[in-house]
């Protein structure tokens, strides 16, 4: 069964200024009645250059708390890569059909490698506007490069450099976290499975939309993930839910978004908030951006540090192997 590309409908809704009904949202959802008007708070900005290293520290776990999401600059990743991650992304969406169907996720897989539309299950069968491209990025025994584009060819040496620049912020972001949990500074990096944690690198593609009123690029969601670390091209559409309100985030070049997901929820029990978050698109510009998603591995079983829960604090979520979390997530089944 050929599935419709979310870009082909794009094309073809642009000239009728109208959009299939399965994207129309209902009204508690659309963005145009759901946005918040006034003055927005902003979203932390933390600087990891600064010397004062409590400091920083602080900013990043009082973030996570009350937010669940921060930004951070001056963080290691030269812009320049992050130019050329984007510009052989851009590329790869540019290409005809043709070929960017020979990476697509194959219709009987149980993983979500490849290029693809739709990831999960929506209780009203309702679709969001994106294509995407998911690839594990580390440890090199889990990457596939079948689901890797061939072209542009620069494609492979760019996303294997970012991927150590990512994994470095990351164990700096987690090393930061476990401290702030009165933890080593590996404590949530081995909860996440040490050095066979994952990372799947994930391309969402939002074309123009003639009714950015009505649809989602993505519908709200927290990440399945230990943490995300996300950059998004400079058209906005990054919203965060925070005191009942779905917030604007600022779009500040080169800082890297971090998202706080589900499995460090679940390991610091409840202490650091997995963001709830979606993605508004735009009329006439598309928005493109890439996450990664640091997860453990499929096997191992999440659950809250034993060094955080006692008498006075018990454990607040059920264990799960990854694989059985994700599953139930994705299909819309209890966790607890």
């Amino acid at each position: 069964m050929e599935v419709e590309r979310v870009q082909d409908i794009s094309s073809s809704s642009l000239l009728t200024e109208a959009i299939p009904l399965e994207f129309i949202r209902s009204e508690k959802e659309q963005p145009a009645i759901t946005t918040f008007r006034g003055p927005t708070p902003a979203i932390p900005v933390v600087d990891l250059s600064d010397p004062d290293e409590e400091s920083v520290k602080r900013a990043v776990v009082k973030a996570s708390e009350e937010w669940g999401l921060f930004q951070v600059v001056n963080h290691g990743i030269p812009t320049e890569l992050i130019r050329r991650l984007q510009d052989v992304g851009r590329k790869f969406f540019e290409l005809p059909s043709s070929e960017k169907e020979s990476v697509a996720k194959p219709e009987d897989s149980k993983d979500i490698e490849g290029y693809g539309t739709k990831l999960q299950k929506d209780p009203e069968g309702k679709k969001a506007w994106v294509d995407h491209l998911f690839h594990r990025i580390w440890p090199p025994s889990c990457v596939n490069y079948r689901f890797w584009p061939k072209n542009p060819p620069e494609y492979r040496v760019v996303n294997e450099e970012y991927a150590m620049h990512v994994k470095k912020l990351s164990e700096t972001l987690l090393g930061i976290l476990s401290e702030g949990l009165g933890l080593k500074r590996e404590a949530l990096q081995e909860g996440l499975g040490g050095e066979l944690a994952e990372y799947m690198m994930k391309i969402n593609y939002y074309p123009p939309c003639p009714r950015p009123d009505l649809a989602l690029g993505v519908p709200a969601h927290t990440d399945l993930s230990g943490i995300t670390l996300l950059v998004p091209n400079e058209v906005p559409g990054l919203q965060v839910f925070k005191d009942d309100h779905w917030f604007d985030a600022e779009y500040i070049p080169s800082a890297v978004i971090v998202h706080i997901g589900d499995q460090i929820l679940r390991l610091s029990n409840g202490r650091y908030k997995n963001v709830l978050h979606r993605t508004t698109v735009d009329k006439e510009k598309t928005r493109m951006s890439w996450p990664v998603f640091l997860e453990p591995p499929r096997e191992k079983i999440v659950g809250p540090l034993p060094e955080l829960t006692g008498d006075d604090n018990p454990p607040k979520f059920k264990p799960f192997a990854f694989k059985d979390y994700s599953y139930r997530k994705l299909n819309k089944l209890p966790l607890d």
